[in-house]
């Protein structure tokens, strides 16, 4: 009886260990998706001169929030070309530059925020991917606001 003792009780101790560190290893938080998921909003002059600009930190958002309403009630496409803002209306088309790296997207407001202080605009996280702050998560970005929105809430049948 002893024997097995010194046998089985470190093998059921070394088994469990691994059965953590297998559990508890982390996964990749995004997945690349198909490319061609990433489509212009609709047709504008992106040469248009801007009505207003404003300057500031963006984040990007993605997994967490993917499929769920946004302010605007669309489902949220983490691949799409959308942003979040907390005061420009609804469905505004804004022209995105990073400041960094000067990658420009025109992007649509769909949703509110961002809710972290000294942070002005989140993207979607194809909007992030294609303006290139997916590794830093944040960069500075000059928003220039081309067609102000209507603000309008899209109403979903239940």
């Amino acid at each position: 009886m002893r024997l097995v003792h010194k046998y089985i009780l470190p093998i059921i101790i070394s088994l469990s260990g691994l059965i953590l560190v297998v559990n508890c290893s982390s996964s990749p938080r995004y997945t690349t998706g198909s490319g061609n998921r990433l489509k212009p909003i609709k047709k504008v002059n992106s040469t248009a001169k801007s009505k207003k600009t404003l300057k500031g930190i963006s984040s990007y958002y993605g997994e967490d929030f993917h499929g769920k309403l946004t302010a605007n009630g669309e489902v949220y496409d983490m691949y799409g070309l959308t942003a979040a803002h907390k005061t420009l209306p609804l469905n505004t088309i804004v022209r995105v530059t990073n400041m960094e790296n000067e990658k420009s997207l025109i992007l649509r407001i769909n949703d509110r925020g961002p809710y972290v202080k000294g942070r002005m605009l989140d993207c979607s996280y194809g909007a992030a991917l294609k303006l290139g702050f997916i590794g830093n998560g944040t960069t500075k970005v000059k928003v220039e606001v081309i067609e102000l929105g209507d603000d309008k809430y899209m109403k979903h049948k239940e």
